[in-house]
This record gives C-alpha cells, sequence and structure tokens, in this order.
C-alpha cells in the first residue's frame, strides 16, 4: 500500500488541477523553444484547443494582432531572468475570438528532474475589463457633463461650477473650454462660481491662469457668485480678484454684457 502512495498523490494533484477553474500549462524551457508539456482541462476549455493542438507548441500561438507588444516584451524579460511576473495580456482562441488574460508565470525548480519549468496559471477575466472600459466611458461622460458650458447668447456662454474644483478637476476644465471654445469663438465666458463647495489652493492660484489663456484665445473671462467664503480664502493666499471682472450673479452680468 505504501508503495502506491506516490502514485496516488500524484493522480489526486492531476485530477484537483484538471478540476480547478483556472487555466494550467507547463512549459520546459529546456527544450527547444520552451514548449507546453502539460496542460489542464481548463486551458483547453479556455482556449478551444485540443490537447494535440497544445502539447510541444511554444505559448505565442495565443498571441494576436490585438496583443500588446511591449506585454509581450515584460513577458519574455521575466522568463528569461526566471522571475515570476503576473500581468494581464491580450489572446486568442482558437476560433479568433479575443480575451482579456490574467497571466501568471512562475518558475518552478524540480529536483528530482535536476531542471526548471515555468507554471503558467491563466484566468479569463474578458468581463472585468470590459466593465472597467464602460466604467471608463461612464467617467469621460461624468467629466463632460460636470463641465457643463451653456451658451447664453451671441458669444457668450456660462460655465457653472458645482461642487469642488479640485487640481484634477481643473485640468479637465481647461480640455474641456478649450476645446469648445476653438470652435465656439466666444467674446466672453462667464464662470459661475454660486455652486462652488470648495476649491484646493493650486486651483485657486490657476484661475487666474485659466484667465491668461482664455485672453490668449481672444476670450474675456467673468466671475460670478464668489462667496464670502471663497474671498475669504483667496486674500488668505494673496489672490486678488479685482483685477477679474465680477458680478453678483450671471444674470447682472449678462445684463452688463447687453447694455
Amino acid at each position: 500500500m505504501e508503495n502506491n502512495q506516490p502514485q496516488l498523490k500524484n493522480n489526486l494533484i492531476s485530477k484537483a488541477i484538471d478540476y480547478t477553474r483556472v487555466g494550467v500549462v507547463i512549459t520546459d524551457p529546456s527544450l527547444p523553444d520552451n514548449p507546453i508539456v502539460y496542460t489542464n482541462q481548463a486551458f483547453l476549455n479556455l482556449t478551444g484547443y485540443g490537447e494535440e493542438d497544445v502539447i510541444g507548441r511554444n505559448c505565442r500561438f495565443l498571441q494576436g494582432e490585438a496583443t500588446n507588444r511591449e506585454t509581450v516584451q515584460k513577458v519574455r524579460k521575466a522568463i528569461q531572468q526566471k522571475k515570476p511576473i503576473s500581468i494581464e495580456i491580450q489572446n486568442y482562441r482558437r476560433d479568433g475570438s479575443r480575451f482579456w488574460n490574467e497571466l501568471a508565470i512562475d518558475p518552478v525548480y524540480s529536483e528530482e528532474d535536476q531542471k526548471w519549468y515555468f507554471v503558467g496559471i491563466q484566468k479569463d477575466i474578458t468581463e472585468q475589463e470590459n466593465y472597467k472600459q464602460l466604467l471608463e466611458e461612464a467617467l469621460k461622460e461624468l467629466t463632460v457633463l460636470s463641465t457643463p458650458i451653456v451658451p447664453i447668447a451671441e458669444k457668450i456662454s456660462v460655465l457653472p461650477i458645482i461642487g469642488t474644483l479640485t487640481e484634477e478637476r481643473y485640468e479637465e476644465m481647461i480640455t474641456q473650454v478649450s476645446h469648445y471654445l476653438t470652435t465656439a469663438k466666444d467674446d466672453v465666458l462667464v464662470m459661475d462660481l454660486s455652486g462652488l463647495i470648495g476649491i484646493d489652493t493650486h486651483a485657486a492660484h490657476k484661475i487666474f491662469k485659466f484667465h491668461e489663456l482664455l485672453k490668449l484665445m481672444g476670450t474675456d473671462l467673468i466671475l460670478t457668485g464668489i462667496k464670502p467664503e471663497l474671498a475669504i480664502k483667496t486674500e488668505q493666499l494673496n489672490l486678488d480678484f479685482s483685477s477679474l471682472q465680477t458680478f453678483l450673479n450671471v444674470k447682472d452680468a449678462i445684463k452688463q454684457l447687453k447694455s
């Protein structure tokens, strides 16, 4: 019975690996082109290949046109240096469809064989990547919505700032406004600060830079809705709004511009 223990153990390990939901391959770098010498069923299910199509081949057959070359180079470098690596890479199934692969490769030294192997774990994360892409697109749309530029008269638009103006949001605002004014070519942009909750130091300073940028584009900046708290903060930062045109609210600004 004791003589059967190693074989039973190996059979159990083999079955356990086959039943796991992630793809597993083992490659042998001592052989030409570091071919696959073992694969589990999950890898075959993931890629659509049969075992006879996989054994003896280098894993690069999973690569295709959309596979990032820099990512491939990182994987190759890790293998050359016998270092573990975890990376996301776009691979291809047998039918040509693409999938995002969360790939982990670890070098393993076999005392029994007196040589190195590489164990690669593949996990299909396509669904997560699709969700991530949708989220990024939604955030881009949100960024546009958070910087709504509203034309209210000929060559006059209003930019209401609502919430907190951070340096990051300021940079996004610059991009949106620059793109808008390149097309609209407005004479005046009214920045309404009545909905502003907070402003960080960098963004406060950059409002003045924003004024200079607009002047270069041939647009005058008018500020409205400056709250007492903001006025106090700008004074503490030695920022002088007197160099800018300011009005109590948008209505007063438009009335003055049309007079």
